[in-house]
């Protein structure tokens, strides 16, 4: 379990968290992370701050009228960074937080929250495949009182993505994958008990799920 307590009303808190616990267990497994996208963002980013900077020391310091022409440049160039980090943001990045592969298998993958609904969106873009949709509820893996626990986010990863099952073998629950991973299914949420998340609980909600269904 990890010694910080975060917010659970906080869906920034819940993902951020989530994100680098993402992060790490893939990297923990030996996949290689490729941070050009998030270069690219930072270079755009620090660029914009150095303009900004840059001019208003020249103003400070020079005074206006000597400034000016410098300045108008100055605010048409940190304009065009900023839309370019905008773009770069949204239609490059596209809220991925992992891009990396392993073996030479490469994995992207994506995540986002929706307003209100306290639930984890990923997608995952393998070479060679089509890409996949999986969600959970953050209570899979957050206790009541904000703490997060490793375990049951690990399972439910490996579970869900081949490529991470196939090489943490001992978190991917084999008899859950076709439950855990389809796109259209939804995740039970785990049980709490004295702070924690019982991750063995999955199979038997679901199936006592498909069981009242045919009673019905």
């Amino acid at each position: 379990m990890a010694d910080t307590k975060i917010s659970t009303q906080s869906l920034a808190d819940l993902k951020n968290t989530t994100d680098d616990a993402l992060g790490n267990y893939l990297r923990g497994l030996d996949f290689k992370q490729d941070n050009t996208k998030i270069d690219v963002r930072l270079a755009i980013g620090y660029a914009s701050v150095l303009i900004a900077a840059a001019t208003f020391a020249a103003d400070y310091k020079l005074g206006w009228e000597v400034t000016k022409t410098w300045t108008a440049v100055a605010v048409v160039a940190y304009a065009l960074l900023n839309g370019a980090f905008t773009y770069w943001m949204w239609a490059v990045e596209k809220g991925c937080v992992f891009d990396g592969a392993r073996e030479g298998k490469k994995i992207s993958i994506s995540t986002k929250t929706k307003k209100y609904d306290p639930t984890y969106y990923l997608t995952i873009s393998l070479a060679g495949s089509d890409s996949i949709d999986i969600k959970s509820p953050f209570t899979t893996w957050f206790t009541s009182d904000g703490y997060f626990v490793a375990q049951p986010f690990q399972q439910w990863l490996a579970s869900s993505i081949e490529a991470v099952g196939d090489v943490d073998g001992k978190n991917a629950l084999r008899d859950q994958r076709d439950d855990l991973a389809a796109p259209t299914a939804g995740v039970a949420v785990l049980p709490e008990s004295n702070g924690t998340a019982d991750a063995s609980s999955i199979d038997s909600k679901a199936k006592g799920s498909k069981h009242s269904k045919r009673k019905g």
